[in-house]
């Protein structure tokens, strides 16, 4: 019951009583002594008047402390509410490290449900939402998904979240956002994304470029390199030491370094490639394998010779077998031995 209607019935009220007992029943006056004080003489109806106003104020005072109760209990829920729609909002966006406090038991339990939970969204634009902020979380997550790039500042989303990823590499292949902005900026996007954007990068770059941004370096990124070099399109210059400094970015391989020497037969003159993996093998004992195929694969085989005659008895195995071959006229090609 509203507090206002409730004391204006009851002013009605009382007024109705003091009327009826003074003009219908009649009056009389009544002195009431109150431990020991003697109050004034006043008439029935006066007294009862009084004794339903003390009434009707306590009625009212009981109203009102439930009514602030229970609007306390409304704020809760309506903030709690809005937590809730937060933190569904926050799990479909997939946000790291979700902790939202509730106060009320129900919403608290399921706050908790959701807030250690992996969501994905499906379909949810057929559906008739009412909250205008989870309807603006699903079109954005829509839009991601639909190759779109949208602006995201405001959801406060890490560089490493799934759809701030995705919503990025739309931004690149859409051209909103060059590769060279991505690549000076690292500390604003996922390390994968740079990576994978380097290797697209590196396809046309420059090799002052290349260099530059060479700590994204990749073996796919190389290989994209690699086949530049002389090529007929995009072709690539570049010295030795280039090479070389490009190559010790990564943590390379015996078999990585033959898969580069088989990939530089077609494309690189061979003195320039000999003197390289001589170099390379020089300082990487990995890399002598990739220098004796590049010997064979020149038919340089005095000097691959030399390296095998020195070599530990268990050692280049297969090129040994492809020499023995060779002298034996056999001739098969030395990538079978690789």
């Amino acid at each position: 019951m509203h507090i206002k209607r409730l004391a204006i019935a009851s002013l009605v009220y009382i007024a109705f009583i003091g009327w009826y007992m003074s003009t219908i029943v009649g009056d009389s006056t009544t002195s009431i002594n109150v431990f020991g004080i003697v109050l004034p003489s006043l008439s029935n109806s006066v007294w009862v008047m009084l004794i339903l106003l003390i009434l009707a104020m306590g009625s009212i005072l009981h109203v009102a402390f439930y009514s602030v109760v229970e609007s306390l209990q409304l704020r809760k829920n309506e903030k709690d509410y809005a937590k809730m729609v937060e933190s569904i909002s926050d799990a479909y966006l997939g946000k790291e490290n979700r902790s939202h406090i509730f106060k009320t038991p129900g919403y608290r339990m399921l706050g908790l449900l959701i807030d250690n939970s992996t969501v994905f969204p499906n379909n949810l634009n057929s559906l008739e939402i009412e909250d205008e902020k989870i309807r603006s979380t699903i079109k954005i997550i829509e839009d991601i998904k639909s190759g779109k790039a949208v602006d995201t500042k405001k959801l406060y989303l890490s560089i490493d979240n799934p759809l701030t990823i995705q919503n990025d590499r739309n931004a690149y292949r859409n051209e909103s956002i060059t590769a060279k902005d991505f690549l000076k900026n690292p500390e604003k996007y996922n390390a994968g994304l740079l990576s994978e954007i380097y290797i697209d990068y590196v396809k046309t770059a420059s090799l002052s470029d290349i260099e530059t941004y060479k700590s994204l370096m990749s073996k796919e990124a190389l290989s994209n390199i690699l086949s530049r070099v002389n090529a007929e399109e995009n072709i690539l210059e570049t010295s030795n030491k280039s090479l070389i400094s490009l190559f010790e970015e990564l943590e390379l391989d015996i078999q990585d370094y033959l898969d580069i020497a088989a990939s530089m037969s077609s494309c690189m003159i061979p003195e320039q490639r000999m003197k390289l993996f001589e170099k390379i093998s020089d300082e990487k004992e990995e890399a002598m394998d990739s220098y004796l195929f590049t010997l064979f694969d020149l038919e340089m085989i005095a000097p691959a010779d030399a390296i095998l005659e020195i070599s530990q008895s268990d050692e280049y195995l297969n090129f040994k077998a492809y020499r023995a071959l060779k002298e034996s006229n056999q001739h098969f090609n030395i990538n079978l031995f690789v």
